[in-house]
């Protein structure tokens, strides 16, 4: 029998790939994926969230034929699940951003390359046909933001996401307690647990580096030393952006763009005044402010506020396709999803990746059935009760 056949067999829902990744990972990189800032009251708070609202089915419909496909970003979507902007994804598997995007376009659904990716705007461009979005920050030399947007023009993506819950940097005890360092630094300290996974250390020795490859060229030493890569990006986190920023990156792009980290009806509001085409509703996975509003809490206000005018995603907890209906029936266009992801590369690659996503389509589908719908656009609020 093949790895990939026995993944497939033992692989049944989220919390399988959760449970691999974390025996194939050492044990610092796997708790850099899990945790979130100081009580991580958001981290599990974002998938709690949607059991406080239950579907609510209707029966003898005709559900022969189910088309889960939607529209975002001026793209089709063979569902309304995308792939979420993760940092430096080729820590947890030496395939990388690559391995994802690939499998993201054969599942016919988007991926999203993060500012903080060790993978290029341009090779992703070249590697993945299907949707493409680049996160992207408003970053103190304007220059390198200006520098972004043309890159990703001439490469082809979709749209743009500003992310905008990173004024300042969070709290993320769990990464001290485990001792997460990026680079991960093979210390004495931290040597066994490295030892204890000799597959993903055999390949981390073996294949070149992760770097900062969107910045790599803006310091003389930025290939080969990672530490001044992420020093140089840490430096140009600017925490005094405006509105008035996001409105100025809008007009240089000229296309399809989303705000993301949005939690309140009024900045909701503000985002669709200054042209955005889409807002995500997130806490950033509980890695930000710790107490916030859960994506699901939050976006049924924001819903009310600004549904119809723009294009309205949920980022944060979605484990099920029941998640991604309730979110829809909410006032969602879409949902995207990040840990579910990693997990399943860390756990099985590309493959994982591409067996994770067919698994929570087939989830979505299976469900549309049980709920009595035969597409998307059919689920409304009538198939909730929050």
């Amino acid at each position: 029998m093949s790895r990939g056949m026995s993944l497939r067999l033992k692989m049944i829902n989220v919390s399988d790939w959760r449970s691999l990744a974390r025996k194939r990972l050492p044990t610092a990189l796997f708790h850099y994926i899990d945790g979130g800032s100081e009580d991580e009251s958001n981290v599990l708070g974002n998938v709690h969230a949607f059991d406080t609202a239950r579907l609510v089915p209707e029966y003898l419909k005709d559900v022969a034929s189910i088309d889960t496909r939607t529209s975002l970003f001026g793209r089709e979507l063979s569902m309304p699940l995308f792939l979420s902007p993760t940092g430096m994804t080729r820590l947890f598997h030496h395939q990388g951003e690559l391995a994802v995007a690939r499998a993201a376009a054969r599942a016919g659904t988007a991926y999203s390359l993060s500012t903080l990716g060790a993978t290029s705007i341009e090779a992703v461009g070249a590697a993945c046909e299907g949707p493409k979005i680049f996160q992207i920050y408003v970053m103190k030399d304007r220059g390198l933001t200006r520098e972004f947007i043309q890159r990703c023009k001439e490469s082809g993506y979709d749209a743009l996401a500003l992310t905008v819950d990173v004024p300042v940097p969070s709290k993320r005890e769990r990464e001290i307690r485990y001792g997460f360092n990026l680079p991960p630094k093979l210390t004495l300290a931290a040597l066994p647990g490295f030892l204890a996974r000799p597959r993903w250390l055999w390949h981390y020795l073996t294949t070149p580096r992760p770097i900062l490859a969107n910045v790599a060229h803006r310091i003389d030493q930025g290939s080969k030393d990672n530490s001044s890569l992420i020093q140089y990006v840490a430096d140009q986190f600017d925490p005094s952006v405006t509105w008035d920023d996001m409105a100025w990156m809008i007009r240089e792009w000229g296309g399809p763009f989303a705000i993301k980290g949005i939690l309140s009806p009024s900045d909701a509001r503000r985002a669709v005044s200054i042209g955005a085409s889409s807002v995500m509703v997130s806490n950033h996975g509980g890695r930000q402010l710790d107490g916030a509003l859960s994506a699901f809490e939050a976006l049924g206000p924001i819903a009310d506020e600004v549904g119809g005018e723009c294009e309205i995603i949920l980022d944060g907890g979605i484990r099920r396709g029941t998640h991604v209906l309730k979110a829809l029936a909410r006032g969602a266009t879409a949902c995207s999803t990040g840990r579910p992801y990693l997990w399943a590369l860390a756990a099985g690659g590309e493959a994982g990746v591409e067996q994770l996503l067919s698994m929570l389509h087939e989830e979505i589908r299976l469900n549309m059935g049980l709920l009595g719908v035969q597409d998307i656009s059919q689920i409304c609020t009538r198939h909730l009760n929050a």
